[in-house]
């Protein structure tokens, strides 16, 4: 029975997060891509609120004891290599867009972390961890797991940069998602870095709506 189990999560896993990011990264149908990524988000919503075993305060809660000191120092360093590398290679994109389209960087600012970002979390942390943790016994093992698939998602970028900034950054997140267990406090986390990035003025790659240069 339990075998069984395994097989059927196994399968599921597979089908969210690894076939779907790969329909998604093809040139077929926009509908087609609409259409599945509703209907996956619906299932994943849909799973989560209707286990008995799952706690709904968590999509709030900032967990127990967030290390707010651990995140902000390697977002500090994050931040401080890429402005510097921003500023030597790319000069006339440093920090255009706060500066000269205030009103666009905020209202794009906030649909980012309301709209895209918790939405990543949820699925790609919250119900992932919540939903295939059992099938793995070293931690390690799942969260580099994790990782790997999170980039897959990012796969549609067709961008080597872009895989290898989110293949770092499901480390990452993954990793303070299985200490703090909030999905708030990591969603935290992981709005620090593509925020940067849209303000740096590369946010392009990452698909965020920039001024025409």
């Amino acid at each position: 029975m339990q075998r069984a189990v395994s097989r059927k999560l196994w399968y599921e896993a597979s089908l969210l997060f690894v076939a779907l990011p790969i329909i998604m990264a093809f040139p077929i149908s926009a509908w087609v891509k609409l259409v599945s990524a509703l209907a996956a988000v619906i299932y994943v919503v849909a799973t989560l609120y209707t286990n008995k075993q799952f706690n709904r305060d968590v999509l709030i809660s900032l967990g127990n004891r967030p290390q707010w000191r651990r995140v902000l120092i390697k977002f500090g360093l994050f931040a401080l290599v890429s402005t510097v590398l921003v500023a030597y290679f790319l000069p006339d994109k440093l920090f255009v867009v706060p500066f000269e389209y205030t009103l666009m960087w905020l209202a794009i600012s906030v649909f980012y972390v309301v709209f895209s970002v918790y939405p990543q979390e949820l699925i790609y942390r919250q119900f992932f961890f919540f939903r295939y943790r059992v099938l793995i016994e070293k931690e390690s093992v799942f969260i580099a797991l994790n990782a790997m698939l999170f980039c897959l998602a990012h796969l549609l970028f067709w961008n080597s940069i872009v895989l290898a900034l989110t293949l770092a950054g499901g480390f990452l997140f993954a990793y303070t998602f299985s200490r703090s267990r909030s999905l708030m406090f990591t969603s935290i986390e992981h709005s620090f870095y593509g925020l940067w990035l849209f303000t740096l003025g590369i946010g392009e790659m990452l698909a965020f709506p920039m001024p025409a240069s």
